[in-house]
């Protein structure tokens, strides 16, 4: 694989609903970190991010592209991470996803087929029914990974994210546009 092209292993179908994403939608335990929810003496929660997902967020971003984050939990840390990571649409405590989604197309000016989410679990399988491009990691549960249109290689809070904005951006052809910064 040269760095601008897609791997042979990408089904068609997959790059040309990337093609089409102008929003990446992210859940974060399980997908953003690894799962694990660590407490401290005192009180508080810790999470492990990966670096990698947080340049692939860069990266979507300097493009022009929005993303957003829909999560059940509350985190400060999250709140933190999400605003290092410049996330268009942070929703925190949203027990039931689907009307945080439905928020989010309206807000965000946006079309379902517009729309990657990256999900590991049960609770966002409403709205992986309904966006352009459906993602689940490997660590995902059974149910996920069925109705999922690509199943990512690298696990959740190990370089998932990275992995789904890098076949994005080069489905939608502005990987160059992330590379010639860098040369």
């Amino acid at each position: 694989m040269t760095p601008n092209t897609l791997p042979m292993a990408v089904p068609r179908e997959v790059v040309e609903r990337a093609a089409r994403i102008s929003v990446l939608l992210l859940d974060v335990d399980g997908v953003l970190t690894d799962g694990r929810i660590v407490y401290a003496d005192y009180g508080d929660e810790l999470k492990c991010f990966d670096v990698q997902d947080g340049a692939g967020m860069v990266f979507w971003h300097r493009v022009g592209l929005k993303s957003a984050i829909i999560t059940a939990r509350r985190s400060r840390l999250l709140a933190r991470r999400a605003k290092e990571m410049h996330i268009d649409l942070l929703q925190q405590g949203a027990l039931v996803k689907l009307p945080a989604y439905e928020h989010m197309l309206k807000k965000l000016r946006v079309q379902p087929e517009q729309v990657c989410a990256v999900a590991d679990d049960l609770m966002e399988l409403p709205i992986l029914r309904r966006v352009g491009l459906a993602v689940a990691v490997p660590n995902g549960v059974p149910e996920v990974k069925a109705i999922a249109h690509y199943v990512t290689q690298r696990p959740g809070g190990r370089g998932a994210v990275r992995e789904v904005i890098e076949l994005l951006l080069k489905a939608k052809g502005l990987w160059d546009q992330v590379l010639q910064r860098y040369q």
